[in-house]
């Protein structure tokens, strides 16, 4: 048959709330889409994997293609990392088993540099890329998933075997085509780097006020003095972007602000790892902004004190 694409096959390292959910989607649009499960194995082989969504309605794959070792996997072309920061340093003999020669890995987490300690584990064959989640998603139990708001994927190219910019740029949008294809938005971007900042400036004191004070957006943005200190630690953010010599469009944080005016009452996926007594990400959302914005001369210090109580939180809660 003359210009039948192939789809590439798919694989989702850490099947939580984000790689459910962009897994679901991708499997949902005719993709061929293999999960990776630790804990929640039996459940999903089970009862499949079900998606409760605001904007979607409720989608239920089953059967799911499921694994409980990555040596069981098919070659994959793509693999979506949806694991948290924590567990980088374990995931990347996974990755290795489940990638088919020269694979793109998409790493779909939070914080600054994400991508660099699975690059140093990962052969130079294989491409890394930076995805950047715009979504309001958490687990609800085993292999149940529900969906709030947002859902959009913002790709950047992060290192691999394809140096010049017009290469690393058509593997950025291959992958956001991908996302298109599965109905989501996802925009290629020139410097992960940055957009990792500028992503920043919601997820600093979003994830860790929910923890610190117990509250969602809904409480968090209904109060004088939680809005006053969001707006602080926001500033905080954009000085210290700005510091380490990226770009912040002007009024982006008052956008991201009103923006969570508007969304439903969101809990940020730390309270929920709070909540179930897991490791918080605190090396990628906070210590390594503080770090980098330190070694170009700026301080953050509403985020050094932030991120000192979760530290306190996190060593009392485990």
């Amino acid at each position: 048959m003359m210009g039948a694409v192939v789809k590439p096959t798919i694989g989702i390292i850490g099947t939580g709330a984000i790689g459910g959910f962009y897994g679901v989607m991708l499997a949902r649009a005719g993709f061929d889409v293999h999960f990776l499960l630790r804990s929640e194995f039996s459940a999903v082989t089970e009862r499949g994997l079900q998606v409760n969504s605001a904007q979607h309605g409720e989608l239920t794959l089953n059967p799911v293609q499921a694994y409980s070792s990555a040596a069981d996997m098919p070659p994959c072309d793509w693999l979506l990392v949806g694991a948290k920061t924590t567990s980088n340093a374990d995931l990347a003999p996974a990755i290795i088993q489940a990638a088919a020669p020269n694979a793109k890995v998409l790493v779909l987490q939070n914080g600054l540099d994400v991508e660099d300690s699975l690059r140093e584990c990962l052969p130079d064959s294989l491409h890394v890329l930076g995805g950047l989640c715009y979504i309001c998603v958490h687990r609800e139990g085993p292999g149940v998933i529900t969906h709030q708001a947002l859902g959009a994927v913002n790709i950047g190219y992060h290192s691999g075997p394809v140096t010049s910019e017009q290469s690393r740029s058509a593997i950025s949008e291959e992958g956001a085509d991908l996302f298109r294809a599965a109905g989501i938005d996802s925009q290629p971007m020139p410097n992960l780097h940055q957009a990792r900042w500028q992503k920043l400036v919601w997820n600093i004191p979003y994830n860790g006020l929910s923890v610190l004070l117990g509250a969602g957006t809904t409480s968090l943005m209904a109060d004088t003095d939680s809005r006053e200190l969001i707006k602080a630690l926001m500033a905080e953010v954009v000085q210290g972007a700005i510091a380490c010599g990226h770009q912040v469009p002007q009024g982006y944080a008052e956008h991201l602000f009103m923006m969570t005016e508007k969304m439903p009452d969101y809990w940020p996926s730390m309270y929920h790892d709070f909540l179930h007594k897991r490791p918080l990400e605190l090396g990628a959302i906070y210590a390594r902004p503080l770090a980098a914005a330190k070694a170009a001369g700026c301080e953050m210090p509403r985020i050094e004190a932030l991120c000192q109580s979760l530290r306190f939180i996190d060593r009392r809660n485990r």
